[in-house]
């Protein structure tokens, strides 16, 4: 039997609309870097990982210029230009982009383009603990804020139990067969855990790290800048 690779799928087809910046934040500047070659340095690190595929959208003006500068990446990455409206619809074509290359029992890691604290610890450590799992799982944290839900006017009406709750993070690993079934039958999904849970299974919760966060507001530039630098 042939043992199941695993290959990382990137979508990076947004906007970054929230960031108020010139271009799609993946291609914002960060610690000497693109934020898209960070994520895509980390896979390539990775000799678990066979291949990273990168999907953006049909229109994108960035892609080539980034990877022009990035010629080390050259054998590693592949770009998808399928990218859809949502994280979903992107995710769903890439798949089906890749069907020649992954087969149904290959492992995907699905990653946001704008997490670029991803280490390649924290991947190799998902991929060790989800090695034998029947349904895959995700790097998420243990939510240790206290939570309240707010009213319409935005005061506090209820303080909730934050007991057995995870902050979900990525990567998200599952079967490729099985995740594109999940992706197909989902209406809209925020992430792919979303969907497997829709056909009744449950991921596993890997612990993550908080460096491993998503950019989403300009001042997580400055926050994502100090991990990447290597500061406390």
């Amino acid at each position: 039997m042939t043992p199941s690779r695993h290959f990382a799928l990137i979508p990076a087809a947004g906007v970054g609309a929230r960031m108020g910046a010139d271009c799609p934040k993946q291609y914002m500047p960060l610690a000497g870097k693109l934020m898209l070659v960070h994520v895509l340095d980390t896979f390539a690190s990775c000799n678990a990982i066979a291949h990273t595929y990168v999907v953006v959208s049909k229109e994108d003006g960035y892609i080539d210029e980034a990877l022009a500068g990035a010629k080390h990446l050259a054998d590693r990455v592949t770009v998808i230009h399928e990218g859809g409206a949502t994280r979903h619809q992107s995710v769903l074509n890439g798949l089906c982009a890749i069907r020649g290359a992954a087969g149904n029992e290959d492992w995907i890691l699905v990653h946001d383009a704008a997490r670029p604290g991803v280490t390649a610890e924290l991947i190799e450590r998902l991929i060790a603990v989800l090695k034998n799992d029947p349904v895959g799982g995700l790097l998420a944290l243990p939510v240790v804020d206290t939570l309240k839900r707010s009213d319409t006017e935005g005061r506090a009406e209820a303080t909730v139990s934050r007991e057995r709750l995870w902050a979900a993070q990525t990567p998200q690993m599952f079967r490729y067969a099985l995740l594109r079934n999940a992706l197909e039958k989902a209406i809209e999904v925020t992430d792919e855990a979303s969907a497997i849970e829709a056909l009744g299974l449950r991921p596993k919760l890997v612990e993550g790290s908080p460096r491993n966060f998503k950019i989403t507001l300009p001042h997580d530039v400055a926050l994502a800048e100090m991990h990447l630098k290597g500061k406390p």
